[in-house]
């Protein structure tokens, strides 16, 4: 395996003070590296994306970022330390164009924005055809790429993404698992949750399947694929 960028060690976290849904996490990914986490719904898996980028707090458990510790801090703090997100959830602004939603993506960046928007907009020439454009009127696929290129404007070293083929089409699905592996070829490792278990298997280095807020197996996505265990217990009914 290459360095690390991402090392997660017995993290424990939840909602409501006390009542843990993770219980115990821990994940590895590298550099270059997409990696998946499956498991039947609450699980935990979202919930884990939330905890690293600070969005809750955790009770347990540390958080590496290139071999650093960075455990408990603010969520503005862990993006300028080189990661993105990409929630499941109202990941654009709608009423907004799709220039100003660049603009917020790249607010760390200060007097920089412009030259990331250039980069962006070589890499999304939809986004720069539409630029002016609100975000409301985009189609769906289009508005999970406007939310991958949003974060990628602080030019993360690792992306988080949250459920991205959800609610879209089978073709809209293709294009943002396209683009999602352009991101990762350019060098900018993945981290995964992903509804669609089996896609998602055969499309990352390695995969975590967790279960009850726990660690229950994990390998690389071929080794998960063809284990018999995985196979019934969660790859039949995700």
């Amino acid at each position: 395996m290459s360095k690390p960028i991402l090392e997660v060690n017995g993290v424990a976290a939840g909602y409501v003070k006390g009542l843990n849904i993770l219980q115990g996490i821990d994940l590895v990914v590298a550099e270059g590296e997409t990696v998946s986490i499956i498991g039947p719904n609450g699980a935990g898996k979202s919930t884990l994306l939330k905890a690293v980028m600070g969005l809750i707090q955790t009770s347990a458990g540390r958080y590496f970022l290139n071999g650093i510790e960075k455990t408990s801090l603010s969520t503005y703090k862990i993006v300028e330390e080189g990661v993105g997100y990409v929630p499941q959830e109202a990941n654009i602004f709608p009423s907004l164009t799709i220039q100003e939603n660049l603009e917020i993506g790249g607010w760390i960046l200060k007097r920089n924005t412009a030259a990331a928007l250039v980069n962006i907009y070589e890499k999304f020439p939809l986004l720069y055809e539409r630029k002016r454009d609100r975000a409301g009127n985009l189609s769906g696929g289009q508005r999970q790429l406007l939310a991958l290129a949003r974060a990628l404007m602080t030019s993360p070293n690792i992306l988080l993404l949250d459920e991205p083929s959800a609610g879209l089409s089978p073709v809209a699905i293709n294009d943002v698992f396209k683009t999602i592996k352009e991101i990762n070829e350019s060098g900018v490792s993945i981290l995964l949750v992903e509804q669609n278990a089996k896609r998602a298997l055969k499309f990352s280095d390695r995969g975590y399947v967790l279960d009850q807020g726990r660690n229950a197996y994990h390998g690389t996505g071929q080794e998960l694929l063809n284990d018999s265990r995985v196979v019934d217990l969660y790859l039949g009914k995700l």
